[in-house]
């Protein structure tokens, strides 16, 4: 990975840098400041010790990191995620929605982190959740959460065209269901399907790890 010349007593920016940059940035357009009851500075400061912790960035088809802020609200990010046909939606009702939550052996922190290694599951296309959740685990990797899905969204709203719609196998609500992202009427859409039903347009997603902030502020 090549750098640029930098002059004496300035911060040379890597490209896992420049990349965290734009997704804290993305994630202050989603609002979560207004949310946290933070300004723009502070929230971005809250955030800011995720930036030891950033990998380098390698020559490989996923997703090196996300930024993840656990708690964020979900319609919130949602109607953030633009493309062509408008605004991101879900038909679910928030009692139901709220009953999605990650799986406990998921251990996911309750602080921001980063998701690492993304994978939006291309290799998994067509299987149904409860098929793709063995493989990903043989793999030794670990399904996304509804959370976790959102930020990879928020990050990057054409992922869902670019990649491959996806399954967020990491929260369930104690039933048959298992959330997903996909694209509705060109609108990016929060929904669930059946964990035994397989769907050709349909992966499941995974991540290779998290890694918390070391010392949250606020």
């Amino acid at each position: 990975m090549s750098t640029a010349p930098h002059a004496a007593g300035t911060t040379l920016r890597t490209e896992a840098d420049l990349e965290f940059d734009r997704q804290v940035d993305a994630l202050v357009q989603a609002g979560l400041p207004a949310w946290r009851d933070l300004a723009d500075e502070c929230f971005r400061a809250w955030l800011e010790p995720l930036r030891d912790l950033l990998p380098t960035l390698p020559d490989s088809p996923g997703i090196p990191f996300v930024v993840v802020v656990p708690d964020a609200p979900v319609h919130d990010l949602l109607g953030t995620a633009q493309m062509v046909g408008g605004s991101g939606f879900t038909t679910m009702a928030d009692d139901d929605l709220d009953r999605f939550r990650p799986l406990p052996e998921l251990d996911v922190p309750a602080t921001p982190y980063l998701l690492l290694d993304v994978d939006t599951g291309p290799d998994t296309l067509g299987l149904p959740p409860t098929q793709a959740a063995e493989k990903i685990a043989a793999s030794g990797r670990t399904p996304l959460t509804v959370a976790e899905g959102l930020a990879v969204l928020v990050g990057d709203p054409g992922v869902l065209r670019s990649r491959n719609c996806f399954s967020l196998l990491g929260s369930r609500a104690g039933d048959k269901r298992v959330p997903a992202l996909w694209v509705s009427a060109r609108r990016p859409r929060l929904g669930w399907c059946y964990q035994g039903a397989p769907h050709s347009w349909l992966g499941s997603a995974s991540c290779a790890g998290r890694l918390a902030a070391p010392s949250p502020v606020g």
